[in-house]
């Protein structure tokens, strides 16, 4: 299952603002909070003190603590990779390294005895390297990986360079963490960041709820991370959304299909949700299929120019799916069609438009996706499980 969390600038906002966003990012199942203190000035004694009560505040509301260090901050907190009791002290829980030491020092820092653990800059660590510490004995269970974030607007990560280390990290059992960005307006970061705190540069301005779909349909990614601050409630609430598991029937023969390599460490299954603007004409009876037929899938057969799930066409077998007329000539990419009564062997089969196809009076229209959803298809693959919810 998947962790989302946020990120917190006590440099920029005072403290008890920022209790006020802990508990309402904890009421919708946040569980890390993630902050840098080598942004924060004052001696070593005010530092500690702040993250001291701000780690109690944020294990108060249930979450994790995530401290952004660099070598620079280690020092200056007494701190070295031997000895990080100064962060037991004030009872971090991950500590996240800027920048890394070499073998022989992470993997004293790996081998703390107070089990905190080391997350390390996916951005600039090779996935290798995560390979050499575990080949000279590194816990993988203690190593986590986590991006960064880039305020400047057009400097994120490559979207398939993204994919391809992540791709990579995977190969050793390791969390991969990312951040997405709030769309609030007068959000708030590092370096007076104003274009949000997104990881990958193509994120930047999507709905923050597609964002978060995006990454957990690439199937590499387990802790999402705001980086801008403050989210809004309505923001929380699309992302609790998203992460609803929608319950499977798992007697169902396109389940059986499926298979247990769908299913997460919990024994739910795995799901890619889409969300579908209607047709001004679906009638209910399509409604009720797109949204409430479980689970919809591809069992890997289907053609370039559609994905097809089938399964629909047995389950409402004896209902009726009206012939609905639309002039348009073709069907273009995005379009979510279903068959109709015209070719009733497969009525009620749901089907996604990749390339134009004609419109030969079989399939009605019910619905859309917008320029910014389609890119969900190229991250929807043989077997999964495809969830519709109604663009709003």
């Amino acid at each position: 299952m998947h962790k989302l969390g946020i990120s917190v600038y006590p440099d920029i906002k005072p403290l008890e603002e920022i209790k006020e966003y802990f508990k309402l990012a904890s009421n919708y199942g946040c569980k890390v909070v993630f902050s840098s203190m080598f942004s924060v000035e004052g001696t070593k004694e005010e530092v500690l003190n702040y993250f001291r009560e701000m780690n109690k505040a944020v294990h108060d509301y249930g979450m994790q603590v995530s401290l952004d260090v660099n070598p620079e901050c280690m020092n200056r907190l007494g701190a070295t990779p031997e000895d990080i009791s100064v962060f037991h002290e004030i009872k971090t829980d991950i500590l996240r390294m800027d920048l890394s030491y070499g073998l022989e020092k992470d993997l004293k820092l790996l081998q703390n005895p107070y089990g905190i653990l080391i997350e390390f800059n996916a951005s600039i660590i090779k996935p290798d390297y995560l390979g050499e510490l575990i080949d000279h004995g590194a816990n993988p269970d203690r190593i986590l990986v986590c991006h960064n974030f880039y305020p400047q607007r057009y400097t994120g990560m490559k979207w398939q360079k993204f994919l391809e280390i992540n791709k990579e990290f995977k190969k050793h059992g390791v969390t991969v963490g990312a951040f997405i960005s709030s769309n609030q307006k007068e959000t708030h970061g590092v370096w007076d960041a104003i274009c949000g705190l997104c990881t990958v540069e193509k994120h930047r301005g999507l709905p923050i709820d597609l964002q978060l779909r995006e990454l957990l349909a690439t199937g590499n990614v387990d802790t999402v991370l705001i980086g801008n601050a403050y989210a809004s409630e309505e923001e929380f609430m699309s992302m609790q959304e998203v992460g609803k598991p929608v319950e499977i029937n798992f007697d169902n023969p396109i389940a059986k299909i499926i298979g247990l390599d769908k299913l997460d460490d919990k024994g739910n299954a795995r799901q890619k949700k889409i969300k579908v603007i209607l047709d001004e004409g679906i009638s209910d009876i399509e409604k009720d299929v797109l949204f409430n037929f479980v689970p919809h899938c591809d069992v890997g057969d289907s053609s370039e120019w559609i994905w097809r799930s089938r399964m629909p066409r047995f389950v409402y077998k004896d209902k009726t799916i009206p012939i609905r007329k639309n002039d348009l000539p073709v069907f273009k990419r995005g379009s979510v069609v279903m068959v109709n009564d015209a070719y009733k062997h497969y009525a009620a089969e749901v089907q996604i438009v990749l390339k134009d196809i004609v419109n030969d009076g079989t399939r009605n229209v019910v619905g859309y996706l917008d320029s910014q959803e389609i890119e969900m298809l190229e991250l929807i693959q043989d077997f999964d499980i495809v969830v519709f919810l109604e663009h709003k």
